[in-house]
């Protein structure tokens, strides 16, 4: 084992990004404090990762475990990033091939904790038969996690008719607090896709359900000051230690400009765009959108007279054959008024640019986060599992509206630049958006706050597991 002074920690996301920056900025606030830290991932995801502060160099070990080949998973593909929805469930299976790797890393690590994400349902009893103590990081909040089941035992074995998906559509009976958190019918899809054993040859419920099993403690990327009743039922549901790690906004570095020319390019479009005029359009790289909604929403874009920059990246894992277009000649109506751009884009200091005023977001919970740091009302589109119940609470929460959807899922233009329209109204409804994003805002990024809550989570691994040793 190792000193009680200095810990070594072991760092073990899902291979999609949302999942890896998070836990890579855990890791570094593990290492400020002195601790040593092995970030383990597959080789390819090791390369993307943004590079680390040379300061980092001797306290993060970036380790690589090759990913096995698994049928149906295409050649290269290491991250969500890299497949289509469809081809999800073959990417878990090839996860679940790390086991091996990991177990072996494990053994000659000496480490004394391990975190990791929802998907690895074996590795708890592997860790805990080496003495390593280990905790599950959820990169979802408190809300999500409390409404998929009443127990773990219900979440892995699925007999509880309560977890059944239809029965989603309505508050779950386990919340003890008035909430209308629940799925809409058009949703159940979304839901079913958690709770069905899938091609992997597991549920993710199942998944998360085992990883919470075993863990010591979770350890979630929420707060006490935005949602306390959730925090406190997730605890109570699970019986374990829940420690809120605060949202880890982006540090401020990170927003400011620098000379590479993506960012330059950008940055002089934007110039030229006056204050709180332009709405940021991003929606994951996880969402596969289908050429109606692309078309609607572009359409949406145009009808809404608003000026936009478009973070448009092809679908993933997608080819020629199934790629989506926009609609003929929408390019040239748009010009100078919006910008549709298809690589990669810096979120961060797209959203901190003065001329930037609202943000059409998927409502994944990392964007959420950068979104309301900056102050941004919200227009909400929602595709995936849990964006639908976070968009629920941001409109409760009056920090935006979501686009209307009609029964089938589906959305029109007409809804989309209506949307646009109310919440960018600075001067009528808009308002009240935006100064309840910028009055929320203040507990995302006070940063004192927020590195309080860091400081009791470093201050929780060292006393657990000096607390062990001395048993």
């Amino acid at each position: 084992m190792a000193s009680e002074s200095k810990l070594h920690v072991v760092m073990f996301p899902w291979v999609a990004f949302g999942h890896m920056i998070p836990f890579l900025e855990l890791s570094k606030v593990i290492a400020q404090k002195g601790h040593r830290v092995s970030f383990v991932s597959t080789p390819k995801n090791i390369q993307r990762l943004p590079k680390l502060p040379p300061n980092f160099a001797s306290l993060i070990n970036l380790v690589k475990i090759p990913l096995p080949l698994v049928p149906n998973l295409p050649e290269n593909a290491e991250a969500t990033m890299d497949v289509r929805t469809e081809d999800m469930p073959y990417l878990k299976k090839a996860f679940d091939g790390l086991e091996a790797g990991l177990s072996e890393f494990l053994q000659n690590s000496s480490a004394d904790w391990i975190i990791y994400d929802f998907a690895p349902h074996w590795l708890p009893p592997i860790a805990a038969k080496l003495g390593v103590s280990r905790a599950f990081f959820s990169i979802f909040n408190a809300w999500f996690i409390s409404t998929l089941g009443p127990s773990v035992s219900a979440m892995v074995d699925g007999s509880d008719p309560r977890t059944a998906p239809e029965h989603f559509v309505v508050p779950p009976e386990w919340i003890p607090f008035p909430t209308n958190l629940a799925y809409r019918h058009y949703e159940i899809n979304w839901i079913r896709s958690t709770i069905n054993i899938n091609a992997s040859g597991f549920s993710d419920t199942y998944r998360l359900g085992y990883v919470i099993m075993g863990s010591d403690a979770i350890f979630i990327r929420d707060c006490n000051e935005l949602e306390p009743l959730w925090l406190n039922l997730l605890e109570e549901l699970h019986q374990k230690p829940v420690i809120p790690v605060g949202f880890m906004p982006p540090p401020a570095q990170n927003y400011g400009a620098d000379k590479d020319e993506t960012w330059v390019s950008i940055r002089e479009w934007l110039d030229g765009k006056n204050k709180s005029s332009v709405v940021y359009v991003a929606l994951g790289s996880e969402a596969t959108l289908s050429q109606n909604d692309v078309t609607e929403l572009a359409l949406g874009l145009e009808l809404s007279g608003l000026p936009f920059f478009w973070a448009l990246r092809k679908p993933p894992g997608s080819t020629k054959s199934d790629s989506v277009e926009l609609p003929q000649g929408f390019l040239e109506r748009i010009k100078g008024r919006g910008l549709v751009w298809t690589s990669w884009a810096p979120q961060l200091r797209i959203l901190s640019h003065d001329s930037v005023g609202g943000f059409l977001t998927h409502c994944g919970w990392s964007s959420t986060i950068e979104g309301l740091t900056l102050g941004h009302p919200l227009i909400m589109l929602p595709f995936l599992v849990d964006q639908g119940l976070n968009a629920l609470v941001l409109v409760e929460k009056k920090v935006g509206r979501e686009v209307q959807r009609n029964e089938d899922g589906s959305f029109t233009r007409n809804s989309v630049a209506e949307t646009l329209r109310l919440v960018m109204d600075f001067d009528g409804e808009g308002r009240a958006y935006r100064n309840n994003a910028k009055e929320i805002s203040e507990i995302f990024k006070d940063k004192n706050r927020q590195d309080r809550y860091l400081d009791q989570f470093v201050e929780y691994l060292e006393n657990q597991r000096a607390l062990l040793q001395k048993t």
